[in-house]
């Protein structure tokens, strides 16, 4: 089999979704899956740190408020492992605060999704983010 002939999953964008809330992760999920990309759940920033190594996403969805590890510990680790520095982390929150979107950017995120998300707003990041990389 050709190179040529590879399926549509090996090309689409793979996504990373970091969220402790199972709700968010399947709304995500299905959001993603519906727009055509390659999807990877993770439920808080431990099992997401193995998994960025194991998948290497294109993209990052990660929620601030979790246990043990939050989003901006998380999106720091990531950001500071050079194979993963260029990777689009966008933060997600139930809280649409300023202060919260700075610190996000401190810790080297690209954009800021509020939640509850659309199936709209979530595609429109991958496709904005995904061009980018």
């Amino acid at each position: 089999m050709s190179s040529d002939n590879a399926t549509s999953v090996d090309t689409a964008t793979k996504v990373l979704v970091i969220d402790d809330s199972n709700t968010i992760r399947r709304s995500a999920e299905i959001f993603l899956k519906q727009g055509g990309y390659q999807v990877v759940l993770a439920e808080d920033g431990f099992d997401a740190l193995a998994k960025v190594n194991d998948h290497e996403p294109q993209l990052i969805f990660c929620d601030i408020l979790m246990p043990r590890l939050d989003g901006y510990q998380t999106c720091a680790i990531i950001k500071r492992n050079p194979k993963f520095a260029q990777v689009p982390v966008i933060m997600l929150s139930s809280k649409d605060g300023l202060f919260d979107k700075a610190r996000g950017r401190m810790v080297g995120s690209e954009d800021y999704l509020t939640k509850p998300f659309t199936k709209d707003q979530l595609l429109q990041a991958v496709e904005q983010y995904s061009r980018v990389a």
